[in-house]
């Protein structure tokens, strides 16, 4: 089968791509090593618990500011449940909580109370910043990328408020720090505005350029921070349900090993069990090191070009702590994300971001626990090691973390029902992210904005999305990638790009918190709600215990019809239907059954989707 458009990754910008332009009727594939599309963004399950596995801090959903996610879902018609935390997070600093309000005024006051000193820079800055941001990004949104961007629609804006615009367009070239000096002396403030840059974009201040750190530092107060109602599994798996109702196909647990040719020209690609997917287009949506390293066969670049991106500076590498906790060692009050800085001078490994959005989920574990997540870097050699030191070096990096949130929550090592940590070679194996590097290659001075991919390559036919392009890492910004590369396809069709429309109707639906089981699929009619209920008990095993070795992807068709994927649930079975007698073998094997005597109801979720064989 030929497509007109083949993306290679099913992260959220690859899925994000895909989903726009199956929107526009165009036929897409997208093909991803993992069993579960999403990239950083998703779940995996340990029991009944649900853990993010990496991307969960979200912004882009709210109805101010820079809302990508929020004009993605209203251009796809696809309704979603987020949950808006009331802080964006929490900062512990030097022993202060400083509460990040998702609101400017607000937050000024209370970062002046930890910088009484820099009290009138500190409303300076942010006030500054803060006009500039709305005069550039907010009052006429444009969901492109920099290299993407309309001139005409650019000089109209540039000529409204051209201030603004030369204060932006000259921030371009400087590092954050030459801007904060404008308004603070307080060496302590820096090594403040350095956290925040190393959370947002992994550099410091000196590293991050300014013009990033101009959006960076208000538009999470202005837009909020949210997360999908049941987990992170519903944001790539509505962008999934849109691509298979519109005639799109995935193809998950494959990988592309290279981009075909002919006639110097790409035309498909080649995946790791021999076949060939041909298509007109390609997009590509991994790190700009697998497309010059494996990808891109030699004879199509040049070496300047390899040099280049071999030389691209990564982000840290990352290890994650997945943990189950009880309920009563979290304080009340205690933020759904809360960055630990250990040594405020530098960046180390000290430094941590604990993600416990069981606070405001009811549904991700039981009542009497909570999920905590903490992620930080790591500086420790993970690359050749034997099986033995491998996992002696996870056990102390385990230990070390718990050590980490220990400090914030007393008691915590006391309280564990479950711990494992996540290091840079399973990132590496679940997300192809380059030796565990979560954001790519650092968004620094000298290899930001356009001194990366662009959307665009030498070939007319060849796209780029993802972190490793101009918008850089964060959801938000990845997701405009998407969005860029989805309109630069349909404008070679000559179809309506997808562009801001001021009364455009919403389909994302803040809802109260905390969440419980009985709010979730509240839109559905009862019937479905049940189904999808009992879908969402499935465990998602990656080695089913269901169907053991078996073709037919039970766990693909629960996942699906947990996000109210029915189309692509139909279409999951029928690549691999089986008799009646069969199901029933598998729930007996379902784990399900065998650690809580209930059994997923797979028969019964099959013959809802009305397709099941005699």
């Amino acid at each position: 089968m030929k497509y007109d458009v083949v993306i290679i990754g099913g992260g959220l910008s690859g899925l994000t791509a895909g989903s726009l332009l199956a929107k526009r009727n165009l036929k897409v594939a997208i093909v991803d090593k993992n069993y579960n599309p999403g990239g950083s963004c998703g779940i995996f399950k340990r029991g009944h618990r649900t853990f993010d596995q990496g991307s969960a801090m979200l912004y882009g959903f709210g109805e101010n500011g820079f809302n990508s996610h929020r004009f993605v879902f209203n251009c796809l018609e696809e309704p979603i449940d987020i949950i808006k935390h009331d802080l964006l997070y929490c900062v512990n600093f030097e022993e202060k909580r400083i509460r990040f309000w998702p609101n400017v005024e607000q937050f000024v006051q209370e970062l002046s109370e930890v910088f009484p000193i820099e009290k009138e820079g500190i409303k300076r800055f942010y006030g500054d910043m803060l006009k500039i941001y709305q005069d550039v990004m907010v009052e006429t949104p444009s969901y492109t990328t920099p290299d993407e961007i309309n001139k005409q629609n650019a000089l109209k804006s540039i000529f409204r408020h051209p201030f603004s615009y030369i204060q932006f367009l000259g921030y371009l070239n400087k590092s954050a720090k030459s801007i904060l000096e404008k308004y603070f002396s307080n060496k302590q403030i820096f090594h403040f505005f350095d956290k925040l840059t190393s959370t947002y974009c992994y550099s410091t201040v000196e590293e991050s350029p300014a013009v990033l750190a101009a959006v960076m530092f208000v538009d999470n107060h202005v837009g909020g921070s949210y997360y999908p109602a049941g987990s992170t599994l519903f944001l790539p798996g509505k962008l999934e349900k849109v691509i298979e109702e519109n005639n799109g196909d995935m193809y998950l647990e494959k990988e592309v090993v290279k981009i075909v040719f002919v006639d110097n020209k790409p035309s498909g690609v080649l995946l790791d069990d021999g076949s060939i997917i041909n298509a007109d287009n390609v997009i590509y949506s991994g790190t700009v090191w697998n497309l010059y390293e494996k990808l891109l066969d030699e004879r199509y670049t040049t070496k300047k070009c390899r040099t280049w991106a071999k030389h691209l500076v990564p982000t840290y590498p990352s290890v994650v702590l997945y943990t189950v906790v009880d309920r009563n060692i979290i304080p009340e009050g205690t933020a759904p994300i809360e960055m630990l800085i250990g040594n405020p001078e530098q960046l180390d490994e000290s430094e941590v971001t604990a993600y416990i959005f069981s606070i405001d989920d009811y549904t991700l574990c039981d009542e009497d626990e909570h999920t905590v997540i903490a992620i930080g870097p790591t500086f420790e050699k993970w690359d050749l090691l034997d099986s033995v030191t491998y996992l002696e070096k996870k056990q102390r990096e385990k230990e070390r973390l718990i050590a980490v949130l220990e400090k914030r929550f007393p008691g915590f090592s006391q309280r564990i029902r479950y711990a494992e940590v996540a290091t840079p070679k399973t990132i590496e194996r679940y997300t192809m992210k380059n030796n565990g590097a979560v954001a790519g290659p650092k968004q620094m001075l000298g290899q930001h904005m356009f001194k990366r991919l662009h959307t665009r390559t030498k070939w007319d036919n060849l796209f780029c999305c993802g972190e490793s392009t101009v918008m850089g890492t964060g959801t938000p910004t990845v997701t405009t990638s998407g969005i860029a590369a989805a309109n630069a396809i349909l404008k070679k069709y000559k179809k309506t790009i997808f562009a801001y429309q001021k009364e455009q109707e919403n389909y994302v639906r803040i809802i109260d918190k905390p969440v419980t089981k009985d709010k979730l699929f509240a839109q559905y009619p009862e019937d479905v709600k049940q189904i999808m209920h009992e879908a969402m008990r499935c465990r998602l095993c990656e080695y089913p215990s269901c169907t053991k070795m078996e073709p037919t992807d039970v766990r693909g068709i629960m996942r699906r019809v947990s996000v109210g994927n029915i189309i692509g649930a139909k279409k999951c079975w029928q690549k691999a239907p089986v008799s009646t007698t069969k199901l029933e073998e598998y729930e007996n094997n379902c784990i399900c059954f065998h650690q809580d005597g209930k059994a997923v109801a797979i028969r019964k979720i099959v013959e809802f989707l009305g397709e099941v064989k005699p």
